[in-house]
């Protein structure tokens, strides 16, 4: 049966509404994608408060025009990394019996025994939560560990808790809409379990989104992200070094960065600009990179730092990806960031013929898990699916 879903992003400097016809997860439509530039958020707050129903609309308006829907009255919103945290809890529970082996009864206690460990302010804003992995005797790490013989069965489980202020404001504006919050998502975890395959979180993957004005660093592990954090500079914080070192118009000083090329293998070696007097000029690459280099470092060294501080055990062939529309879309921009981490980094594999750009990867993230908890609702199985069940998210 085919069902029709609307879901709503907030980027950090465009709203992006995607309407999509879905058979399940073998098929999906995108019938219609309307898009609307706005001042984006910092500090959990909106830049513009006053402008943002504007943008939402006309967002919404595109979408529906494109998908020949005369209303849209119901929706998914995906909440950006700025107004996510992230909680985790380890636990473990002894397995009973003469030949002890891990039940479904043994899985609900641990994933008990995680809720607990959350602080109960807390859990009222969870909108996602899954197991990262467990284990049966300290043995090989597995998200499905049902009928493994042992005597402890340990698990890593991660709660993705909303801003509040994001929520009920994003719920009041879409009501005098009229349009209905059917619910929220994590936007980053749709995108990483949509790009990263399962046997590269299973072994944690590192997955990078670099903005207009933040950045996102998160870890992921099975089903799951256990780790996000929000790094407050982005490709826009770039354009403006860019625009104030050379005394262009932000507008010139956006095509420069976009243009410029890390470590100049291809590309310009000079560049035009509109200088703040209207007048055009000719920069040197040198020009250029003496005003742009340093603040691109600056965030590639601050993504070092946070991927050092989430913890997170990488092996040898633990992935790390880069996409936002930031520093991804420059050539070389993936090769700087390597450089900064001494590992390889990749860009996301495309998805999608439509909206394959790297700045909409979270859009078509957050659709995919949408889709994927209607389709564990509707089945009801996979430990997944019965952990969202359980705790209601």
């Amino acid at each position: 049966m085919r069902q029709t879903l609307t879901v709503l992003d907030f980027g950090t400097s465009k709203i992006v509404a995607l309407v999509a016809e879905t058979s399940g997860r073998q098929r999906c439509d995108i019938i219609g994608a309307g898009t609307a530039p706005y001042d984006g958020f910092m500090n959990r707050q909106w830049n513009d408060p006053a402008s943002l129903n504007e943008a939402i609309a006309t967002a919404v308006h595109e979408a529906e025009e494109q998908s020949r829907i005369s209303k849209i009255r119901e929706i998914q919103v995906g909440v950006p990394g700025e107004f996510c945290k992230v909680r985790t809890a380890e636990v473990v529970v002894p397995l009973q019996g003469a030949d002890p082996q891990v039940t479904d009864k043994d899985i609900r206690e641990l994933m008990e025994r995680a809720r607990e460990e959350i602080d109960p302010i807390l859990l009222n804003n969870v909108i996602y939560s899954s197991p990262a992995w467990f284990t049966v005797d300290d043995g090989k790490k597995t998200v499905a560990p049902a009928g493994l013989r042992g005597h402890e069965l340990r698990g890593m489980f991660s709660f993705v808790i909303a801003d509040a202020f994001f929520m009920e404001d994003v719920n009041a504006r879409l009501q005098s809409l009229g349009i209905a919050v059917s619910g929220f998502m994590p936007s980053s975890v749709g995108q990483a379990m949509l790009f990263i395959p399962g046997e590269e979180r299973d072994r944690t993957a590192i997955l990078v989104d670099v903005g207009y004005l933040n950045t996102d660093v998160m870890a992921v592990e099975g089903d799951t992200i256990t780790y996000l954090k929000t790094i407050p500079m982005g490709g826009g914080h770039i354009a403006a070094d860019v625009a104030y070192g050379l005394e262009v118009t932000l507008a010139a000083a956006e095509q420069i960065k976009r243009a410029y090329v890390y470590g100049l293998s291809t590309g310009s070696t000079t560049f035009e600009g509109v200088t703040r007097d209207g007048e055009s000029k000719t920069f040197t690459y040198e020009e250029v990179g003496k005003v742009l280099q340093p603040r691109a470092d600056e965030i590639c060294e601050a993504i070092r730092d946070a991927i050092k501080e989430s913890g997170a055990r990488l092996g040898n062939w633990s992935p790390v990806y880069i996409t936002g529309g930031g520093l991804a879309l420059n050539k070389g921009g993936k090769d700087l960031l390597s450089a900064k981490l001494d590992k390889p980094v990749r860009d996301l594999p495309h998805k999608a013929v439509k909206l394959s750009n790297p700045s909409y990867s979270s859009t078509l993230g957050l659709l995919d898990l949408v889709i994927s908890t209607y389709d564990n609702e509707r089945a009801n199985s996979g430990v997944s699916g019965f952990f969202r069940s359980l705790f209601g998210s």
